[in-house]
């Protein structure tokens, strides 16, 4: 009963994801931003951004605690502009920027940069893109967000979207889309 009770809410999850954030034009929301999942690391300290190789992707960002991050096609780069609020930011949680300088290794600093947010919080950029976890990720490693609604991308080290489509052996955010 348990098992059914979990498959029944990731399958309610993964379509308010869909619905929420699944590339319509109607992707920014004007409601008011809701408070980001609790599957997201809370923004206590300088955010800390790496490399690590997951899936078929290659080296990918993560944060400190490996979790993948993840760039958004509804967003713009220049300028840096979040267009994932409300529902949206429940979903794909935004990595916030925290006290102090984002201590980063294997990306270069001079790419990290910070936007405000329309709740007037400070998220992390790279190369202008703001960055994002994905609610469905459970662990480090996971890249499930990868391709969600064709616009949802994990990011390489330069700021660049990783368009790979994830390999049979890699789960998929998409399944059952």
């Amino acid at each position: 009963m348990k098992r059914l009770a979990f498959l029944v809410g990731t399958a309610v999850i993964g379509l308010s994801t869909l619905t929420a954030c699944g590339g319509s034009s109607n992707a920014s929301s004007s409601a008011p931003q809701s408070t980001p999942s609790s599957s997201a690391p809370a923004a206590s300290g300088a955010a800390k951004l790496s490399t690590a190789t997951v899936g078929n992707f290659g080296k990918v960002v993560v944060d400190g605690a490996g979790r993948t991050l993840y760039v958004y096609d509804v967003d713009t780069a220049n300028p840096s502009k979040s267009n994932c609020n409300g529902a949206c930011a429940t979903a794909w949680p935004p990595l916030l920027a925290g006290t102090g300088t984002p201590q980063v290794s294997g990306v270069s600093a001079s790419l990290v940069g910070t936007v405000t947010r329309s709740d007037g919080t400070k998220q992390i950029t790279l190369a202008g893109w703001p960055l994002y976890y994905y609610a469905n990720d459970a662990k480090a490693g996971d890249a499930t967000g990868q391709a969600v609604g064709g616009t949802w991308w994990v990011v390489g080290a330069n700021g660049q979207k990783i368009t790979t489509q994830a390999s049979s052996s890699t789960p998929s955010g998409n399944s059952g889309y």
